[in-house]
């Protein structure tokens, strides 16, 4: 990937984003804009890309799919650390994720090269301080429990791949981060912003490495629409990178 140089300042990106977000619950971001937020350099993408390459099949799914790839992570993230959490299951309630909830689901860890990674360190910090500046004071947490998962949908003929297999839903965190990592030979994977009365609110397309979205998650739903291949002869796939903050 090659450098772009923006001559927007990260805290003017990131005042634009977190305006966004207090008057709509959401905000989506081109690659050249998320660049200017992360404000360091990308020099080591291909390393940082391709551990999507290595991803263990998502076992787990009630609807029986075999079509989506991952690893997590847990991190403790404040404006001044970043900090690895002991590998841990991650867990979500029926009430959020009606398909898969209620059970502790246990996938392989990232790993430290990309945990550490200084895409995954700018991507933890930047939002941190994307999401403080959101969170009011007086309920702004000393540090934000993080987790970290990385996503591939693969999909082919007679098998969609499905992005968001529950649906149209909400991840009972505070906040979330869908970043773009790679879009190969795939139509559609279109995302739908939802209210609370689930009244459509705005819906884009994730289609260069890089491009973002964020997520106020008390406030709107979300999903994503199947992708299918373009060409049926050739591997097709959706690689993301999806961080969620909530309150310890």
């Amino acid at each position: 990937m090659s450098e772009v140089i923006s001559s927007v300042t990260s805290s003017e990106e990131r005042h634009r984003i977190a305006a966004l977000i207090r008057e709509q619950g959401f905000a989506w971001t081109s690659a050249e804009q998320f660049r200017a937020l992360l404000h360091t350099p990308l020099t080591d993408w291909e390393s940082f890309a391709a551990s999507w390459n290595d991803l263990s099949l998502d076992t787990y799914m009630a609807d029986g799919g075999r079509y989506r790839r991952r690893r997590f992570a847990a991190f403790d993230v404040s404006s001044q650390t970043v900090v690895r959490k002991p590998h841990q299951p991650h867990y979500q309630s029926r009430d959020y994720n009606p398909l898969n909830g209620d059970i502790e689901r246990w996938f392989d860890p990232i790993s430290d090269d990309i945990a550490l990674h200084s895409i995954m360190q700018a991507c933890l910090s930047r939002c941190c301080v994307l999401f403080d500046a959101l969170t009011p004071a007086e309920t702004r947490p000393p540090s934000w429990h993080v987790e970290a998962h990385q996503f591939r949908i693969e999909t082919k003929i007679g098998q969609p791949g499905l992005p968001t297999p529950e649906g149209l839903h909400r991840d009972g965190v505070d906040w979330v981060l869908v970043l773009l990592i790679a879009r190969e030979n795939i139509a559609e994977g279109v995302t739908t912003i939802h209210d609370l009365a689930k009244r459509p609110i705005g819906t884009f397309t994730l289609t260069s490495p890089l491009d973002a979205a964020f997520v106020d998650d008390s406030r709107v739903y979300h999903g994503v629409t199947a992708v299918q291949p373009i060409d049926p002869s050739k591997p097709a796939y959706r690689d993301v990178l999806v961080l969620t903050f909530r309150r310890p």
